[in-house]
């Protein structure tokens, strides 16, 4: 992982990457079609960093509905006091299922472009070709019964589940192994019980 883990620096790298992919938001509500350089101005970031995060107006665009579309973790996670991982786990999968099911091509457009991206050298820079959504979720679903956990354990849990929370998992279940979303959510829920039961031990 660049700087050897979440460091500030990682993490204000996350920050910049979110504040574009917001700015470009509320351009686009506006019925506009952005450039990168008002992106950028709205962002109030360099048009140079700009470009370093997204080579093109078009990538862009393509995400930042995507990126509001996400549910966040607070507003998810509301009133509920329970302590009950998966169950909490469960919901955030529910959520994130519902917003796939609601934004699937242009979640395929993004992933083809991240590809394109890192095949194309992205991210050698230390710079992120993909926001990560996911993993605040799994964050806040498991925070409540972190204690039941070891730091060790708590770390590969929510490495493995974001395996199988996300796009990449609708892709393998719908276009790898051709299971309709009834049976893919079966797999997905056991597979929740079992990594934790399994990080717990």
């Amino acid at each position: 992982m660049p700087d050897g883990g979440k460091t500030g620096r990682w993490q204000q790298r996350r920050r910049t990457r979110k504040e574009l992919l917001a700015a470009a938001a509320r351009l686009m509500k506006q019925g506009r079609k952005p450039t990168l350089e008002e992106i950028a101005d709205e962002a109030l970031v360099s048009r140079a960093t700009a470009y370093r995060y997204f080579p093109s107006a078009e990538t862009l665009l393509i995400e930042a509905p995507l990126d509001v579309a996400v549910p966040e973790a607070a507003a998810l996670f509301a009133g509920d006091t329970s302590d009950d991982a998966v169950a909490r786990l469960e919901r955030a999968d529910a959520a994130l299922h519902a917003m796939i099911a609601a934004n699937e091509v242009p979640l395929r457009l993004m992933l083809a472009k991240a590809i394109e991206r890192r095949a194309a050298g992205g991210g050698a820079d230390g710079l992120p070709v993909r926001q990560d959504r996911r993993t605040p979720l799994i964050e806040a679903a498991l925070a409540p019964s972190r204690g039941r956990f070891t730091p060790a354990n708590l770390k590969r849990l929510t490495a493995a589940l974001a395996l199988i929370l996300g796009t990449e998992a609708m892709v393998v279940f719908r276009d790898v192994l051709q299971l309709d979303d009834a049976e893919a959510e079966k797999v997905r829920r056991w597979a929740i019980r079992a990594l934790v039961e399994a990080a717990r031990r």
